[in-house]
């Protein structure tokens, strides 16, 4: 029987997870010397290269000595929480990774709370310590303090812990050893991972915890198998988490080694492989033995708390950027995305719309971009908190926000924040003369708020959040103060009349831009939208006078980013979304619709 060990890496969002996946998978020689590979070779799609972070939970395989090491390698992000909840299940232990310098942050005490419910004992990995700001002994404390916070056992209490520099190849047992390799964690591995129970006499019972597709063989399911073996071209059972059992062959089995894929026969208990030839496999189903099929428990996710609308794009310009425009397509992109990322959710609203569901704005801007990329054009409305009702009361999710901020900003970011209804729970000041503050703050009031938060704290503050519990509703949250500036004629825009507009607000355009009436151009410097007309051009006559041809000197516009944008917008705005563009626009374009709705909206107030 194989020697396995079954590990997840988690992680805050840039502890350094992937780097230390990549170390791994060098030192162990899974690479051929001569192989080319490239830096963060976990972070396999376009999005996830150019920001730096994990999106999607990948496994890989390495060999160590006679052992066989699965490694997933999971998302440190909170709107990706639901890939690491289903992760940890297919796992025996974790490497808990935390930075030397910024210590224990929300995500890692989101990840950590959801291994120490599964029994798993963590391995605990004190990164970065060649930062100039490390302090390894007092993240040391730290996470043995979030521990017994989080009822941890006395096992878990007597957890092993590494000092690594990832991005520099070392890891080792003390502070003062010597920087050589990684052989250390590698004997961690062995030494503190337990090796997978099940037999492989048993019936065989597996569990799909990811999904994949193939354009030959169709859906593949990525599953751990916890009892019996798993063989090409056998016969099993599938259990849906309803109960339904269905009965396919299994037409192609692949194993992992580093990044390959590889067709392999057969599996055994403890294995982590993809397995294809079930047309409507899922996450959380369970392959079971014929004979006597026992499923697992069903996999739980926590529910979306954030939903946006997405819809076709009726504006002037719609079709002249996109290739998909039609709302079947829309629909047959959503319900791909829908059939392998189960955090999140989608229901037709008729008139060509779509609400869409999931777990933070950035994830739902993720699969925007990926859309938008593939030639989709669309409109999308500003994003709401999903709202519960419990015996009567109504709910609302609340996040656990953490602030790190330079001291002299401590004010304007606390004030702001009570604006939003945040309350704050504690205030410490950090070595490097930052000061950490958390705070409980309904989910509504993080809407829009990262942008004015950079720009209040001039780029030097970080903010991260984690989902906590639904909790009574509190009231109405303040929104964006500054009025939009509105476009009142179809057209191109003209830089005479961009020049004369500057002294009116923050323009999002540039000249010979394509405008339309109800599209917003830019941001008023006052409260209250303003209609103005950017075709306006230059009155000429005959004559020649003094000092009218004076140069124009435009200020360079605030390009709107569909994250940036999705903050800005208002209940009465939308985003339209193209591949080469992104506008914001009024809900409604004709401004004698826009006034009666704005009075409809007061008078339902009163």
């Amino acid at each position: 029987m194989q020697k396995i060990k079954n590990i997840a890496v988690i992680a805050h969002v840039d502890h350094g997870k992937t780097t230390l996946v990549d170390e791994l998978l060098q030192q162990s020689g899974t690479f051929a010397s001569h192989q080319q590979v490239d830096e963060r070779v976990m972070d396999s799609n376009d999005i996830e290269k150019e920001r730096g972070i994990t999106i999607l939970s990948k496994n890989t395989a390495i060999t160590y000595g006679d052992h066989k090491i699965n490694i997933i390698d999971t998302p440190g992000h909170a709107d990706f929480g639901g890939e690491v909840e289903r992760v940890l299940k297919m796992v025996d232990s974790v490497l808990m990774l935390v930075d030397a310098q910024e210590g224990v942050m929300p995500q890692t005490k989101f990840v950590l709370k959801k291994a120490i419910e599964l029994g798993h004992v963590p391995v605990v990995v004190i990164n970065k310590i060649d930062k100039d700001g490390a302090e390894p002994d007092r993240v040391l404390d730290e996470m043995f303090d979030l521990l017994v916070a989080l009822d941890a056992n006395e096992d878990q209490l007597e957890f092993p812990v590494l000092y690594a520099a990832a991005r520099d190849g070392y890891a080792k047992w003390n502070l003062e050893d010597e920087n050589k390799d990684m052989t250390p964690l590698f004997e961690a591995i062995l030494e503190h991972v337990p090796y997978p129970e099940g037999s492989p006499d048993a019936p065989t019972q597996a569990q799909v915890f990811t999904l994949d597709s193939d354009n030959f063989v169709g859906r593949i399911g990525i599953a751990r198998i916890f009892n019996g073996k798993v063989k090409k071209g056998d016969e099993y059972t599938l259990v849906k988490a309803d109960g339904s059992k269905s009965k396919s062959r299994i037409s192609k089995l692949i194993g992992f080694k580093g990044l390959d894929r590889i067709d392999i026969d057969e599996a055994e208990a403890g294995d982590i492989v993809a397995i294809a030839g079930f047309s409507d496999i899922d996450v959380g189903d369970s392959i079971c033995d014929t004979a006597n099929p026992v499923a697992l428990d069903p996999l739980h996710v926590e529910e979306p708390t954030l939903s946006v609308i997405m819809s076709v794009n009726d504006g002037p310009l719609a079709g002249q950027e996109g290739k998909h425009v039609t709302s079947n397509k829309i629909k047959e992109r959503l319900e791909k995305e829908m059939e392998t990322n189960i955090a999140m959710k989608m229901e037709p609203l008729g008139d060509a719309s779509f609400k869409v569901s999931g777990r933070g704005e950035l994830q739902i801007g993720i699969l925007a971009e990926n859309m938008r990329r593939e030639g989709f054009e669309f409109l999308l409305a500003r994003p709401e908190v999903v709202v519960k009702e419990e015996n009567g009361v109504k709910m609302e999710p609340f996040e656990h926000l953490v602030v790190d901020v330079p001291e002299e900003f401590q004010g304007v970011a606390i004030e702001k924040l009570g604006k939003r209804k945040a309350e704050m729970t504690s205030l410490t000041p950090m070595p490097d003369g930052t000061v950490r503050i958390e705070f409980e703050i309904p989910a509504r009031g993080l809407i829009g708020f990262r942008s004015e938060f950079l720009t209040d704290t001039k780029g030097e503050g970080i903010m991260n959040h984690s989902f906590i519990e639904y909790r009574p509703y509190s009231g109405t949250v303040v929104s964006r103060t500054p009025g939009a500036l509105i476009s009142m004629d179809d057209g191109e825009a003209v830089a005479f009349s961009l020049y004369n507009l500057q002294a009116r607000g923050t323009l999002f355009i540039e000249p010979q831009a394509k405008v339309y009436n109800g599209m917003v151009i830019g941001e008023s410097a006052r409260p209250g939208d303003l209609e103005v007309n950017p075709l306006k051009g230059k009155q000429l006559t005959n004559m020649r006078s003094a000092g009218a041809d004076d140069a124009i000197k435009l200020v360079p516009p605030r390009v709107m980013t569909l994250e940036h944008a999705m903050e800005w917008i208002e209940d009465d705005e939308l985003i339209e979304v193209t591949p080469e563009s992104i506008r914001i626009r009024k809900k409604y374009l004709d401004p004698i619709m826009r006034k009666r709705a704005q009075r409809d909206k007061k008078n339902a107030a009163r």
